[in-house]
């Protein structure tokens, strides 16, 4: 009789709903979004590819969404599980050779934590790695604003920094402003590059001709487009919807030194809306990738941080609808 009702207790325990994800919601009054916040237990992405901070799963402006769900997937570990304009940085290569680490020595995902290096020698960006550390995250928020600081510190590596990202929606505009603070409080300089992958999902409109993604220079891609894209002075078009399964992926040059030409615009002429983003850091170089349910122009940007110092960068993201 009592295994019996123990055994009833742990199926009620069992069957109990797992815990929400931890989010929030910031508005402007034109512009809504809804933001996956950092959790170690319960995170929606849990990854140590991207930044665990600014996970937009929802944005919306007049009537149009900007981001959501792009794959099927419940893994919170896995390597790209995940939505909206998120940052990935490199892992400090040029001053922290993850080849020399031993197994189980430390290293670096800013945003992520202090990582555990497994028995292989070489660094995999889709693997997902043991979180040994994640930091202290502090967040706070307003009504149209949201800010994320990690605290993070390795004795072992000697690495340690401070990051600060703020999200906000310009009062009486249709623009996100993210803002980032990279300070350097461990003992070894931090050389690393970050890019966003703008996850773009319009409408749940599938990557075809109806989509138009424009620079402000004269394109030149390293990387055949299929079929499905093409290159037409500064804008990249698409000839066909691109299949579920198949995707196109380029380098993209012919930007130049100044932070003029880290900027893009995309549009889809069917549903009539678009969004414009800048950086006021130049290109270090600049990728594109888009399967058949997002669009991801990612521009990546040089860091380099000494002991004691910091640095910054701002993007912006522009909504807007089409006549």
């Amino acid at each position: 009789m009592i295994r019996s009702i123990v055994f009833a207790l742990l199926l009620c325990v069992a069957c109990l709903p797992t815990a929400e994800h931890p989010e929030a919601q910031i508005s402007n009054g034109l512009v809504t979004a809804k933001i996956y916040l950092p959790d170690f237990e319960n995170g929606y992405y849990r990854g140590t590819r991207f930044d665990w901070s600014g996970v937009i799963y929802s944005l919306t402006y007049e009537g149009h969404e900007y981001f959501g769900e792009w794959q099927q997937s419940d893994d919170p570990h896995l390597h790209d599980r995940i939505t909206g304009p998120v940052d990935s940085f490199s892992i400090n290569a040029s001053a922290q050779d993850f080849s020399k680490l031993p197994p189980g020595g430390t290293f670096l995902r800013i945003g992520v934590g202090v990582c555990e290096k497994p028995d292989k020698e070489k660094f995999q960006w889709q693997h997902t790695y043991r979180v040994v550390d994640p930091g202290k995250w502090t967040i706070r928020r307003g009504e149209n604003w949201i800010e994320f600081v990690q605290d993070v510190s390795d004795s072992k590596s000697g690495y340690g920094y401070s990051y600060t990202k703020r999200m906000t929606l310009t009062p009486g505009r249709p623009e996100l402003v993210i803002d980032h603070v990279l300070s350097n409080t461990g003992k070894k300089a931090i050389e690393t590059n970050v890019y966003n992958h703008n996850f773009f999902v319009i409408d749940g409109q599938a990557t075809g001709p109806d989509f138009v993604v424009r620079f402000p220079f004269e394109l030149t891609a390293d990387k055949d487009l299929k079929g499905y894209g093409e290159v037409r002075g500064k804008e990249l078009g698409y000839r066909k919807v691109i299949p579920a399964g198949e995707h196109i992926i380029t380098l993209f040059t012919g930007y130049g030194a100044t932070a003029d030409d880290n900027q893009f615009a995309i549009e889809n002429r069917k549903v009539k809306a678009g969004v414009r983003m800048q950086t006021d850091k130049p290109l270090s170089k600049l990728q594109f990738w888009s399967p058949h349910t997002t669009l991801c122009p990612e521009p990546f940007i040089d860091l380099k941080v000494e002991p004691g110092q910091a640095d910054r960068w701002a993007a912006r993201y522009e909504f807007y609808t089409l006549d």
